[in-house]
């Protein structure tokens, strides 16, 4: 890797453009040695640029909570960190990402002093990228780091990594320009960000942050890219983002949720579940749905009902939930034939939670018509399936456990959306669905 030192302007000065990209040709004059080495060769693939504003993390490092890599990764020392400072300001102890803990932070945080606000643990590169990304595709990325304390401008450092090199060949090299300042100052920079695109390649934004409509930067890296990348296991408050998400599709942008793929294996299954022409039929008669989730956060329970709504053709009618030990939500919809179709939705308190939060436990779909051929029960590999098979049916139900995909980090799911970006017609459909349950709130 080659790394130039990092480049700080005084106060209140920004970067400029003309900095930025005479920092990139030093970096590949030093490459031109004049000798029989590797020659490296530029990004030819893709710009990205990663939104990541890990407030949390920094909230918890600046408190004394958490040492850890500032990341954006809900991995254990995260969750430690987040129940201990839960714990010592009287807060509701969840161990997960919330509103109410999130304000407490910005409070406690808002009473230091300036010079109290340095993060010991900050990357200086920038955040983490998966080397996976960069491996399978040479590109541009460009990190917008926010920063907590006063407005000092926005500085910036410019490295290149090259992981792929076979005998003889040439270094195929990843640009990182990592941009630091408060969200006030990245936010002026909207103008430079889109300049640094290369031209003429695909350009995507992974925003890893709720969407925010109002936000000067995000508008502005919405009209410029051709995909916008989200992950709505990120979310604090699923239900409205999930809205906001639906309403920028229908304004024309394009955009994916990370979150989406993993329901792959779950949708594969119900579908093969009713493949047979016998259960095809039999398809029309269901009319009780539950899914269980890792309670905490239930966009992929709210993106998987809509996805079979959708594909059903289900109109939602009603949307009540409880809240307790178990999240309960409950949601009516009236089908097709007129029939009246139940979901329940379950938030399960787990102990030990995975990485992502709000992962799909298990899935029943039954009929009040005994005689229906349609009892279907999917559950993960890991929890088993008792306590949806514990829910009672005088049908003879179809059981498959689900195996998870390899890997549900949001950088390996990233690094295969960047091979099919575009317009998934599916989940679109899916949303729009999901948004009409969701609007029903306030209705």
């Amino acid at each position: 890797m080659t790394t130039t030192p990092l480049v700080t302007l005084q106060k209140p000065k920004d970067i400029s453009l003309s900095e930025i990209e005479a920092e990139l040709s030093q970096i590949w004059a030093g490459q031109d040695n004049g000798k029989s080495a590797p020659v490296a060769v530029r990004a030819s693939t893709f710009s990205m640029v990663v939104y990541e504003p890990q407030e949390f993390q920094q909230l918890l490092a600046i408190l004394g909570f958490y040492e850890g890599a500032i990341e954006g990764i809900h991995g254990p020392q995260t969750r430690a960190a987040i129940e201990a400072a839960q714990k010592a300001y009287g807060l509701r102890v969840t161990g997960s990402f919330n509103t109410e803990t999130l304000n407490r932070l910005r409070q406690e945080v808002s009473k230091l002093p300036p010079e109290k606000f340095k993060i010991p643990n900050l990357d200086e590169r920038g955040y983490g990228i998966s080397e996976a990304i960069a491996i399978q595709n040479p590109c541009r990325i460009i990190s917008l780091a926010p920063v907590l304390g006063e407005d000092q401008g926005v500085s910036a450092q410019v490295s290149a990594y090259c992981p792929i090199q076979k005998t003889g060949s040439d270094l195929v090299c990843c640009e990182y320009i990592t941009l630091r300042g408060t969200k006030e100052a990245l936010n002026r920079m909207g103008d430079v960000v889109v300049s640094l695109m290369i031209p003429d390649l695909p350009k995507f934004v992974w925003w890893k942050a709720t969407p925010n409509v109002e936000q000067e930067l995000f508008k502005r890296l919405a009209a410029s890219s051709n995909c916008i990348i989200f992950d709505s296991s990120f979310f604090s408050d699923p239900e409205s983002e999930l809205i906001k998400m639906h309403q920028l599709i229908e304004s024309g942008t394009y955009l994916a949720d990370l979150n989406w793929h993993r329901l792959s294996v779950w949708q594969e299954l119900a579908a093969a579940a009713f493949d047979p022409p016998e259960r095809r039929v039999a398809l029309a008669e269901v009319d009780q749905v539950t899914i269980d989730y890792e309670k905490g956060n239930p966009a992929q329970a709210l993106t998987y009902l809509g996805w079979l709504a959708s594909r059903l053709k289900w109109e939602p009618t009603s949307y009540h939930f409880t809240s307790g030990d178990y999240d309960i939500t409950s949601i009516t919809f009236v089908g097709p034939n007129g029939r009246e179709i139940r979901a329940e939705l379950a938030g399960i308190p787990i102990a030990n939670p995975g990485e992502i939060l709000g992962d799909l436990i298990g899935l029943r779909l039954t009929s009040t018509n005994l005689n229906a051929n349609c009892c279907t029960i999917l559950c993960s590999e890991t929890t088993g399936c008792m306590r949806m098979e514990a829910g009672g049916s005088a049908q003879a139900c179809r059981t498959e456990q689900v195996t998870a995909i390899g890997d549900q980090k949001a950088e390996f799911l990233l690094a295969q959306q960047l091979q099919r970006w575009g317009r998934d017609v599916l989940y679109e459909e899916s949303l729009e669905v999901t948004a009409k349950i969701l609007a029903l709130r306030t209705a």
